[in-house]
């Protein structure tokens, strides 16, 4: 059921056209001609998010006055879709560091703390981490082990988080640490901690199925002493703090899983008009054509939820369950069509001389990262049920 005050137009606004066409532009000059070589051996491209801040796509929804761009979501959503049509690893960076870590600044920072972070953040000058899953508390939180003991003016933290993207080449992290007594959502609260600061250092690289050219690593700290004005609001506030940031982090997975899903569809069409096989294209096929508008059909559904959570971001409507319907529609369609991507092109399909089958492998992801497919639907079923 649709929302009851849709304000999304359909038309594409002039600022969605110029990010559209910017960002196509840039992906294909600095981005295409490398996807390969940096899955292979899991590169993190820092240069090419220093470059991306150059165009003020590292602060895509912060305001101007601290250095962002000032855009709303759904040139958000453009600039995700755009970017993982080619390189689904680069997408899930540009997310992570501008819904999670900055978002999370700009949504509860002061002015003080905004000044001092978003304006690195923002140009790509620094690029930020987000810290909130442990080895044994992935969607169950509440539960979580590392620590922040106030000493005087500073907090000392021990713990460890893990598969967290950016975890070794961030310079900043927005750590979410107990601070009160576990399994309390008063006992969580968010710091904001330095590369540099000592205590603080990366741990394991994992090495992952997709996504490979997205950094993901342990962070741990070791006695770790960071001021207290690093403090993000109030102590106890951070993990409703992490609930609100990770409505806005699903709209971001939704658009990554939307441009891993065009992207795959728009290769496995035109492979399919190119591929001959009993002496005609395999698109006359009904069992590839019928795929095809399956794929196209899906594609379609999934952004219109993306824009209508969007919207509802945007106008600053609660959108629990529409930005949690757009992500585990969206990232379940982007696995569907990328595997009958692969379908179409056959044993092509299968090498890594054709683009589907990484977008197969990133894919998966989708369906895990930022609240799993299962978490969602709790989501969803509570918001209807309680709503």
């Amino acid at each position: 059921m649709l929302t009851e005050e849709i304000g999304f137009s359909f038309s594409v606004s002039e600022n969605q056209e110029m990010v559209r066409t910017m960002v196509r532009d840039f992906a294909e000059r600095h981005i295409r001609g490398h996807v390969m070589e940096w899955d292979e051996v899991q590169f993190f491209p820092v240069e090419v998010f220093k470059k991306l801040g150059e165009l003020g796509l590292m602060g895509v929804l912060v305001p101007e006055i601290y250095g962002g761009s000032g855009f709303g979501y759904q040139e958000y959503v453009d600039v995700l879709v755009e970017i993982s049509k080619v390189c689904g690893s680069v997408g899930l960076s540009v997310a992570a560091h501008n819904s999670l870590c900055t978002g999370h600044i700009l949504a509860f920072g002061t002015e003080e703390q905004k000044h001092k972070w978003l304006s690195k953040l923002s140009t790509g000058e620094w690029i930020g981490a987000w810290g909130l899953t442990e080895a044994n508390t992935g969607s169950d939180a509440l539960r979580m082990m590392t620590t922040a003991t106030l000493d005087g003016d500073h907090y000392i933290l021990n713990g460890a988080k893990n598969w967290i993207t950016h975890g070794k080449s961030g310079d900043v992290a927005v750590v979410m640490v107990r601070t009160g007594e576990k399994g309390r959502a008063n006992g969580i609260s968010a710091i904001v901690v330095e590369r540099g600061t000592p205590g603080f250092s990366a741990g394991k690289k994992e090495n992952k199925l997709g996504m490979r050219a997205s950094e993901t690593t342990e962070m741990i700290f070791d006695h770790c002493r960071v001021p207290v004005a690093n403090l993000l609001g109030k102590e106890g506030e951070g993990f409703k703090q992490a609930m609100k940031v990770l409505d806005g982090g699903r709209i971001s997975i939704a658009a990554l899983s939307l441009g891993i899903a065009k992207g795959a569809y728009e290769a496995a069409l035109a492979y399919a008009q190119e591929r001959h096989q009993f002496g005609q294209p395999i698109s006359s096929f009904q069992a590839i054509s019928f795929k095809l508008a399956d794929m196209a059909t899906e594609i379609e559904a999934a952004e219109l939820l993306i824009r209508q959570a969007a919207d509802l971001k945007n106008r600053g409507k609660n959108m629990t369950k529409e930005s949690a319907m757009a992500k585990y529609f969206a990232s379940e369609v982007a696995v569907r069509v990328a595997t009958d991507a692969v379908q179409i092109f056959g044993g092509y399909g299968y090498t890594k001389d054709f683009p589907v089958e990484k977008f197969y492998r990133d894919s998966k992801l989708c369906t895990i990262g930022e609240g799993t497919s299962e978490i969602q639907k709790i989501v969803i079923a509570r918001e209807i049920l309680n709503g």
